[in-house]
């Protein structure tokens, strides 16, 4: 099957319809984080490790999120696909739809408390992981206590939002972002430096903040999808909804996904170990160049998810010609957006390190990982298209599963611990290593695009 220009043009019209809003919004919560950062910056060095090295342990749960969102989104697309279609499974896709919201709510209150209760009870060990520093480590310890309660504030308003862009609900998410945004940098000037008339409380401010915003997101979005959505018609008696014809296949389809990410979450901790135990020096360097990968790939997280959307409601079609056509199109703009972020990282890396005013150490050692980010990229970019989306929104989530795991830790791991331990290589090649994966991963799905294996059936379950 093969599209002519008009039928590419209007596939990318499509895709860019759903992921700029994505983006826009990756966008403002990244200026969030950098907002966070530049403030507690002003505080010491100590105070921006201590953040940095506690929001590592945060983006794990974070991470987990993300994948009962994705995975939860591979069926809601496809689910939403059948029920207008016209194809005579209205009635099933609905139920489909309202049972995997449902299941996926429950699982993330369940995972809140467990990041909830081992923040509250083993703080101290929790820091340990990353830096033997005390200072750091108790100034991390105080931002943690702040922040137990966001997890539930995050994980909710997440995997929501993730389910609305499922049914092409992508405007809401954005403007309520845009508005957590003003809220955070108030919020943050209040209580980090004591304006307004409230106690000055600096790296726990911090954590008050954020706090705060994720409240705000979160009476949003779960205010609208429980009142005012007319698509998947979720209400909040639904949450209590019977399950157990859906439960196989939300695990067939969805727990891979939430296993692959988790296994990314960990893999990403072991880059901050791996850095932490280096000094605060590497620390404070990583948090700068974090940030600015966050800010270039944007676009790429947008397109990932609407690669998974757009896959998932074609499928849902019955049409999988259609499908593959897309996958090789999705491939191109992976290739091309992938050198157009390694651009941007090379041209704005050293105004934005320049802009923390940090030692020249710290300066050194950002700009090697500056530019080992921009040669990762191109690769990270490709492959996140095909793994986070085509590939996902086909179903082929237990193939993903097994790569994420052979190629980070039989490959990726054990080289960027070598690097960093045994040969002490430069802060270039360790994160070179460490990220080898994404090279791997890339040769890869070119082949299972092309095998065709990647596109796996689903069912709606059977009626209870």
């Amino acid at each position: 099957m093969r599209f002519s220009v008009r039928e590419n043009l209007d596939f990318y019209k499509k895709v860019f319809i759903l992921a700029l809003p994505i983006a826009l919004q990756s966008v403002i919560s990244i200026a969030v984080n950098m907002l966070d950062t530049i403030m507690v910056a002003r505080l010491g060095e100590e105070a921006l490790s201590a953040t940095s090295l506690a929001n590592t342990f945060i983006a794990i749960y974070h991470i987990f999120c993300m994948g009962l969102g994705m995975g939860a989104s591979v069926l809601v697309s496809r689910y939403w696909g059948m029920k207008v279609s016209g194809n005579g499974q209205e009635k099933e896709a609905s139920r489909a739809l309202k049972q995997t919201v449902a299941l996926m709510i429950r699982l993330t209150v369940f995972l809140a408390l467990v990041f909830a209760v081992l923040t509250f009870f083993i703080p101290e060990q929790i820091m340990k992981t990353y830096t033997q520093e005390e200072n750091i480590i108790s100034l991390g310890v105080v931002y943690f206590r702040f922040s137990i309660i966001t997890y539930f504030f995050l994980g909710l308003s997440l995997v929501c939002t993730i389910v609305l862009r499922s049914v092409g609900q992508v405007k809401l998410p954005l403007y309520c972002s845009i508005g957590a945004f003003f809220v955070n940098l108030l919020a943050n000037y209040a209580f980090i430096f004591g304006k307004f008339g409230c106690p000055r409380m600096e790296v726990a401010g911090a954590a008050i903040g954020t706090i705060i915003a994720r409240l705000f997101e979160v009476i949003i979005i779960l205010g609208y999808l429980f009142v005012f959505d007319k698509k998947i018609c979720f209400r909040l008696k639904d949450i209590f909804i019977r399950t157990g014809s859906l439960v196989s296949e939300y695990i067939r389809i969805c727990i891979p996904v939430l296993i692959s990410d988790a296994i990314l979450a960990f893999g990403n901790n072991t880059v901050a170990m791996v850095i932490g135990h280096l000094g605060a020096v590497f620390v404070a360097a990583n948090a700068i160049t974090n940030v600015t990968q966050q800010f270039s790939t944007v676009l790429i997280q947008g397109i990932s998810q609407a690669g998974a959307i757009v896959t998932g409601q074609t499928l849902g079609t019955g049409d999988v010609e259609k499908t593959q056509k897309q996958g090789w199109l999705f491939l191109f703009l992976g290739i091309v957006l992938g050198c157009f972020s390694a651009l941007f990282i090379s041209v704005f890396s050293h105004p934005i390190i320049n802009a923390y005013k940090v030692q020249p150490e710290t300066e050194e050692i950002a700009i090697q990982l500056m530019l080992a980010i921009s040669f990762i990229i191109i690769f990270q970019a490709t492959n996140s298209i095909m793994t986070k989306g085509v590939l996902r929104g086909g179903g082929d989530t237990k193939m993903l599963m097994l790569t994420d795991n052979v190629f980070l830790w039989v490959v990726s791991i054990p080289l960027g611990i070598l690097a960093g331990f045994v040969f002490k290589l430069p802060a270039f090649w360790i994160y070179v290593c460490l990220k080898s994966d994404q090279i791997i991963k890339t040769v890869w799905c070119i082949f299972r695009l092309k095998s065709r294996k990647w596109i796996k059936k689903i069912s709606t379950g059977k009626a209870s």
